[in-house]
């Protein structure tokens, strides 16, 4: 079959790998009929050392089972499913505290002999805790936005809810990306009615409106800062979604944050250490966020997908086949595009 692999900084490429195979009686094989190209996959794009050979990618995906271990229940042949940006078990401690990520018999996709999700098929281990069946055929219109609770919804989902998001808090989110559109969503579907998108790319800006953001700022720094305090009357709002994870992103994020706030941060982290100061604890911010734990949320949000509330497959603005995911990575780190969908 085909997958993609990445050889480091640029160097993606499609390749013959084997077919996966049932490994374990716990193990499932998915045909893959949609994943993505996922802005945290752009950090090893853009900075990975170069190497001698090829090491999967891609951890999004949906498809249906092709086959089932001994053990596996709940699911079988001809099933569509979801599967979370990890795998596990979904039945040990962590997993039943709605931890997933910390899983104790789960892991990574393309990592210790895994299969990526950017491919033809998947082999799934744990695949009674980790896939979740959708009631949809092969071919719904509802794919997009049901590949998005893999992974991009879940985690703009996340980061509202450890802010403590609802209808009496105004909400300011960080990053005009999938992500932070994605929070956009969250916030408005959980009922915050004031809603601040910082972002400066217009067409993304505008799907945020779209999605219940209520203002856009699109000045930055100190700029930015004082720009959210105007429109707040000079105090912040009370929560903060940091969807980008660069030191100026969480910065800005504590100069906007109203004081006894909560800054929430899903960004995957390209700094060695918080930048907070005396000035940060002595208002009494609270940091929280963290690696988004889908699993434990796709079944509180798939309902409003089937029933057409929201449509977070909206973040994909671009589809390609997997024989052009190289022109698809290169897309979004150039920037001319939000999202990529991949059709195998």
């Amino acid at each position: 079959m085909k997958a993609t692999l990445i050889y480091g900084a640029g160097d993606v490429r499609v390749e013959t790998v084997p077919d996966p195979k049932l490994r374990e009686p716990t193990d499932a094989i998915v045909r893959v009929l949609r994943a993505c190209i996922c802005g945290s996959d752009l950090w090893p794009y853009g900075s990975k050392p170069p190497q001698d050979h090829g090491d999967r990618i891609g951890h999004e995906f949906l498809g249906v089972v092709e086959d089932l271990g001994a053990e596996v229940t709940g699911l079988k042949p001809g099933d569509v499913v979801v599967a979370p940006f990890v795998w596990a078990d979904n039945t040990c401690d962590f997993c039943r505290e709605g931890l997933q990520t910390s899983c104790r018999h789960g892991g990574q996709w393309g990592s210790n002999d895994v299969d990526g999700g950017q491919g033809e098929a998947v082999r799934v281990p744990q695949a009674s805790g980790t896939l979740v069946k959708l009631p949809v055929g092969e071919d719904s219109a509802l794919l997009p936005s049901l590949l998005s609770l893999s992974d991009v919804f879940p985690t703009g989902h996340h980061c509202a809810v450890t802010a403590g998001v609802d209808a009496r808090t105004t909400v300011t989110v960080i990053g005009d990306g999938a992500v932070g559109l994605s929070a956009v969503l969250a916030a408005k579907r959980l009922g915050a009615e004031r809603i601040v998108l910082m972002g400066r790319h217009t067409a993304r800006t505008d799907l945020g409106r779209a999605f219940g953001a209520t203002d856009v700022v699109a000045e930055r720094g100190d700029e930015g800062i004082e720009r959210v305090r105007e429109l707040t009357g000079g105090d912040g709002t009370h929560t903060v979604l940091e969807c980008v994870g660069t030191k100026p992103a969480i910065e800005t994020a504590f100069g906007v944050v109203r004081d006894g706030g909560t800054v929430s941060r899903v960004g995957v982290p390209q700094y060695p250490e918080v930048p907070a100061d005396f000035g940060v604890f002595f208002r009494n911010i609270t940091l929280t966020g963290g690696v988004a734990p889908a699993r434990a949320y796709i079944e509180e949000l798939l309902p409003d997908i089937l029933d057409g509330r929201i449509e977070p497959g909206k973040v994909f603005d671009r589809t390609v086949g997997l024989d052009d995911v190289p022109d698809g990575y290169r897309a979004m780190a150039d920037r001319d595009a939000l999202k990529v969908l991949i059709r195998p």
